[in-house]
């Protein structure tokens, strides 16, 4: 296996644990997120890093069921959000997975480009909905180094689409997830 689906594996892992401490209460509640609930946080995490993640293996569309649904609105969905990113990553384990371009439906791009910026989703998003709860989310300083490189690479594009707010000066002792979330407009120190 390559190193960034052992990046997706560990950011997977965390999203997944901070997602099964969420409560019912918390899903109505302001995320960190502008204009996002927890629970709208939630279903973008949901739909776009697990079942995207699949879907962007088998080069397949995400059906506009999935796109609507209110992932929250099962009991279990942390559960099923776990099972979902277990099939994602499985799906990404065949060798043929990593070759050729992916068509998102907006662009086509390298299948090692797509699943970066789904590392980046899971860390970022995940980190968000950490924040939102009371948690944290921490990942390998391997894994922190990569996501600040994903983050860099994209920061302009995510700018000019409203993606990401303007960088947050960090201290020069931050580590590279910090400067990853820091870069993003997130402040990692609040």
């Amino acid at each position: 296996m390559n190193d960034i689906h052992s990046h997706l594996t560990v950011c997977a892992a965390e999203a997944a644990r901070v997602a099964r401490g969420v409560t019912a209460e918390q899903l109505g509640r302001p995320s960190v997120c502008a204009d996002w609930t927890v629970r709208e946080l939630v279903n973008h995490l949901v739909l776009y890093s697990s079942h995207g993640l699949e879907r962007r293996a088998l080069r397949e569309q995400l059906p506009e069921a999935t796109v609507q649904r209110d992932f929250t609105a099962d009991a279990d969905w942390a559960e099923g959000y776990a099972a979902q990113l277990d099939r994602a990553l499985a799906a990404w384990e065949k060798p043929e997975v990593w070759e050729g371009d992916v068509d998102t439906g907006h662009m086509t791009m390298p299948a090692t480009v797509i699943a970066s910026l789904i590392v980046k989703e899971l860390t970022l998003h995940g980190w968000d909905l950490a924040r939102s709860t009371g948690e944290r989310f921490t990942v390998p300083d391997a894994t922190g180094t990569f996501v600040l490189a994903v983050v860099e690479e994209h920061a302009e594009l995510y700018r000019r689409y409203e993606g990401f707010a303007a960088p947050v000066p960090v201290p020069e002792n931050a580590t590279d997830f910090e400067r990853a979330l820091a870069t993003s407009g997130r402040d990692p120190r609040a």
